[in-house]
């Protein structure tokens, strides 16, 4: 007694013409295309521009090490990136999906879009950064850090394809396992602010006054459309723009943030995230109360509503914005 399928498989080999070889079997893995490790890596270079153009990443992992007065440009977006033995470097990175790890690197300056953010065993790095979690250092010195502020045509999308929202950006929160006192700065990038595909924030550390004020906005077809407008006229007002937050957010997290006004919010949280941001500057509660009536009116909007009730709206927007993300 034998098995059914093994008397086919022989009758099949008996059917073959003599001398014909049999193929062997195909499968899905083998039909994709190989993937060559060097185009994803920059190995030992020396006094050189090189980079990647959109489309020729897409979405995977990628080195740079051993790098010496280089300009490294890499225009798309990755899944991580790591970074090693660098000196006198400028580097910039597309978004990445995952993680962006320095280490022993020196004198570089970079500018760059990620999930997550590290650095170890570095010195005097200039970093402007978009980053969705609290940035690590760890024994490294002399360490700057700025708000990415950079723009291409691909950009946006890019940031899509990483899983990356522009709204999301913690780059001033540093986490430092060993801080040195003082070394913490700021800077500007030198690029053109009003074109930069992530809003250009000041970061907690650098309020000018006393006064805030959170305005939210709720999803809808021009969420983040309204977001850059507001930002922008607030701006042109002379307010600072601290932080921004895009979280999903639900009914009991409503009652903790609105308070009493949350009823009006409720029917709109299922619709999608909402978009925060933080002004700063005196008069910024009712400045932005104004330019909300007159170019938004019509726009369910939250917005504080004095300067005494505005410090609790924004330490309960972000304290829930933070468990939420996990920071």
């Amino acid at each position: 007694m034998g098995c059914f399928f093994s008397k086919r498989q022989k009758a099949e080999k008996e059917s073959q013409p003599e001398g014909e070889e049999e193929r062997p079997k195909q499968y899905s893995w083998d039909q994709r295309e190989k993937v060559d490790p060097k185009d994803f890596m920059f190995s030992g270079l020396k006094d050189e521009t090189v980079g990647r153009l959109p489309g020729k990443v897409a979405g995977q992992q990628f080195l740079i090490q051993d790098c010496e007065n280089c300009n490294i440009y890499i225009f798309d977006h990755s899944a991580t990136v790591t970074i090693d033995d660098c000196t006198n470097c400028v580097i910039f990175l597309g978004p990445v999906k995952g993680s962006v790890f320095f280490r022993n690197c020196r004198d570089c300056k970079c500018a760059l879009a990620c999930q997550q953010f590290r650095v170890r065993d570095c010195r005097k790095l200039e970093v402007f950064l978009c980053c969705a979690t609290q940035p690590i250092i760890e024994s490294s010195t002399h360490i700057k850090f700025g708000c990415f502020q950079w723009y291409y045509p691909e950009l946006a999308f890019q940031f899509k394809d990483a899983g990356l929202s522009i709204f999301n950006n913690t780059w001033s929160n540093i986490h430092d396992f060993t801080p040195v006192s003082g070394e913490l700065k700021a800077i500007r990038l030198s690029t053109e602010a009003s074109k930069s595909i992530v809003p250009v924030s000041r970061g907690q550390r650098q309020k000018n006054s006393d006064e805030s004020c959170l305005v939210v906005l709720f999803a809808g077809d021009y969420t983040i459309a309204n977001a850059r407008k507001l930002i922008d006229e607030m701006v042109g007002k002379g307010f600072f723009l601290v932080q921004t937050k895009e979280v999903s957010m639900k009914a009991e997290d409503a009652q903790r943030v609105f308070r009493e006004k949350a009823p009006d919010f409720l029917p709109l949280l299922n619709k999608g995230p909402v978009i925060a941001l933080e002004f700063n500057g005196d008069g910024a509660v009712e400045g932005c109360q104004l330019i909300v009536n007159e170019i938004f009116n019509g726009t369910k909007m939250f917005v504080s509503e004095s300067k005494e009730t505005a410090p609790g709206d924004v330490d309960s927007f972000y304290n829930f914005a933070d468990i939420q993300m996990g920071i």
